[in-house]
């Protein structure tokens, strides 16, 4: 799994967060076969700005909270972790502090999977999206749904610039428990 944040994440609350994005190699990037929304934005500070890879940009919400980020998939996809990027030296009270995640088949099912509180974020905050049971690795769903219940210094509009969803790297050979990384391991990896 990713590195947590910098500091504790006792009890729903993470301090801090990191410079660097550091990810595990057995996880991938689910984000761009998805269908992004906002449930409102300024002009200029859309959707497109969570995704553009762009540490200086930001989405900007408008109007009242809680604020709502919709990731929707084609199809049932299995996803661990969500990454996001919000800088509280920057933003202040447009940075939020309270995070509630929702998981569900659409709008009309969600439930909330994950409730965080952030205490001065700075830089790459990490959500694992996993159950109290260690079996429950990931989450099955069709939508994710990132609710930004409060911000902090009760600020009313929020800065969030970059986020990034993140699932298990499936195994090209079904049943197989190895990973085979060249052809010619490939090739001999089934008996028959």
């Amino acid at each position: 799994m990713a590195t947590e944040s910098s500091e504790s994440e006792e009890e729903g609350k993470i301090r801090g967060g990191n410079d660097k994005l550091i990810i595990d190699d057995d996880l991938r990037e689910m984000g761009k076969n998805a269908a992004w929304s906002v449930s409102s934005c300024k002009p200029g500070n859309g959707v497109t700005t969570l995704r553009d890879d762009n540490l200086e940009t930001y989405w900007q919400s408008d109007g009242l909270q809680p604020h709502l980020i919709n990731i929707q998939f084609q199809k049932k996809v299995k996803l661990q972790l969500v990454v996001l990027y919000v800088d509280f030296k920057l933003d202040e009270s447009y940075t939020p502090s309270k995070i509630s995640i929702r998981a569900g088949d659409g709008f009309h099912n969600l439930k909330e999977i994950k409730s965080v509180e952030l205490v001065k974020p700075t830089g790459w905050v990490c959500l694992s999206l996993s159950g109290t049971d260690p079996r429950e690795t990931f989450v099955n769903t069709f939508m994710l749904q990132i609710a930004i219940l409060s911000n902090h210094l009760n600020g009313r509009d929020t800065h969030i610039r970059q986020i990034k969803v993140y699932g298990p790297r499936p195994n090209p050979i079904p049943h197989q428990p190895f990973q085979f990384t060249s052809m010619e391991f490939l090739t001999y990896s089934t008996l028959r």
